[in-house]
């Protein structure tokens, strides 16, 4: 099993020198996206910068962005920072719109909603993970790769609770605070796992569906060398719809990705690698074994959902 597809690092779609002259904290991607990684993740900023200070009469003037996921616990004053800068001073987001609840990315929602009285939008599936009422499945360590897969069982598995300000994603595909973006189902690394596509231009958000790093690896983690991989092997509980999800995604031909772990990466030679991660799923992203490979947990009979 190759676990891995080589990236040229001349693909990524961050530009160093730019994003240090700009020094808002972010990696800028196209004009109205930008993401900052915090420690193994990625939170993603949708908004043009600068939009909080542009004067309006109408309330809630200052709500003209969006933040995708929430980061590891800790890190809520960097996030708040990071939007501020780039967005202006006190300037608070439409929503907090979320891929799934993992404690990667769930780490600074409940501090960040409650501190910008911000709505919280996900898929219904993944709802009792973010309203209090049920835990995710335990990782699987055995699946190997390396330190972040041992070190799994060690992982928060939730809940949170954010059920005061928790919406359903809109049954039409649309996202709050996010014109010209859809909300995609792709489940498979958790049960209501989404993902964020806009097809003005091919930019496509895809959280933990397939991700440009070796997440199961603390040297990878570390380096950050762009590499094509499936979603993190430790807390995929159901392969065959992590595969179906993957092959969704590739068939729009992205132009532009951003992912839960790893740089942002864009061109021929990221669609290239996504395909034949598509194409040759089972050999490069599942695991040879693990307790989820033969017998997945998923919504559909309750086994993806445990007591907190």
């Amino acid at each position: 099993m190759a676990r891995q597809i080589p990236l040229d690092s001349a693909g990524r779609a961050d530009d160093p020198e730019r994003d240090r002259a700009r020094d808002d904290g972010t990696r800028e991607i196209a004009p109205d996206l930008a993401y900052r990684r915090l420690a193994i993740v990625n939170v993603v900023f949708v908004g043009a910068p600068g939009v909080g200070d542009r004067p309006s009469d109408r309330p809630n003037s200052d709500r003209q962005w969006v933040l995708i996921d929430a980061g590891v616990m800790g890190t809520a004053g960097l996030i708040d920072k990071a939007a501020e800068e780039r967005f202006g001073p006190d300037s608070r987001p439409a929503a907090i719109v979320m891929t799934h609840g993992h404690f990667d990315h769930v780490g600074a929602l409940e501090e960040l909603a409650e501190r910008w009285d911000a709505p919280v939008y996900a898929h219904g599936l993944e709802h009792p993970y973010l309203d209090g009422s049920a835990s995710y499945p335990p990782p699987d360590p055995s699946v190997g790769g390396g330190l972040m897969s041992l070190m799994a069982p060690l992982f928060p598995r939730g809940p949170v609770n954010v059920g005061g300000r928790l919406r359903r994603l809109p049954e039409d595909g649309s996202v709050p605070g996010m014109p010209g973006w859809r909300w995609l189902a792709t489940p498979g690394h958790s049960p209501g796992h989404v993902a964020f596509w806009r097809a003005a231009d091919r930019s496509l958000i895809a959280g933990d569906a397939f991700i440009t790093t070796r997440q199961e690896s603390a040297y990878a983690v570390a380096v950050q060398d762009p590499e094509m991989h499936g979603p993190p092997m430790y807390y995929t509980t159901d392969w065959e719809k992590a595969r179906d999800s993957v092959t969704l995604l590739a068939a729009l031909e992205p132009e532009l990705v951003v992912t839960g772990h790893g740089p942002a990466m864009r061109g021929e030679g990221m669609r290239a690698a996504l395909h034949e991660l598509a194409r040759d799923f089972d050999r490069i992203a599942v695991p040879d074994h693990g307790t989820y490979v033969d017998a997945p947990a998923r919504a559909e009979d309750g086994s993806a959902y445990r007591l907190p």
